[in-house]
C-alpha cells in the first residue's frame, strides 16, 4: 500500500489518509479549534513566521498550521497534476 504525503509549506509534509478536515483560518470555529489545540498541546505550527492561510484537522486530533491556501491544498489532496510530485509516495513494507 502507498502512503501519499503532501507538501503543506516549506518541506513540510502531511500523510493524506491521516487529514480529516482543512478550514479557513479566519473562521469562528477554526479559531476556536486553534485555541482548543494550543491549550491541550496538540498545536503545530508549519507556518514559519507567515501568515496562517488554513488549518488541517488530522484523525489525531492534532490540528496543523499551514501558510498555503485552503484551495491549494484541495488541488494537492486530490491529486491534480503538478500538485504532488511522485518522489513523495512512500511505500509502506
Amino acid at each position: 500500500m502507498e502512503e501519499r504525503l503532501i507538501n503543506i509549506g516549506f518541506g513540510n509534509m502531511v500523510a493524506v489518509h491521516r487529514v480529516v478536515a482543512v478550514l479557513m483560518p479566519n473562521s469562528a470555529p477554526g479559531k476556536r479549534l486553534r485555541e482548543e489545540a494550543r491549550k491541550n498541546n496538540l498545536l503545530l505550527d508549519a507556518t514559519h513566521g507567515r501568515k496562517t492561510r488554513s488549518i488541517i484537522v488530522t484523525d489525531s486530533n492534532h490540528v496543523i498550521l499551514s501558510a498555503v491556501h485552503v484551495e491549494t491544498l484541495a488541488q494537492r489532496f486530490n491529486g491534480h497534476p503538478g500538485s504532488a510530485r511522485p518522489e513523495l509516495l512512500v511505500k509502506e513494507a
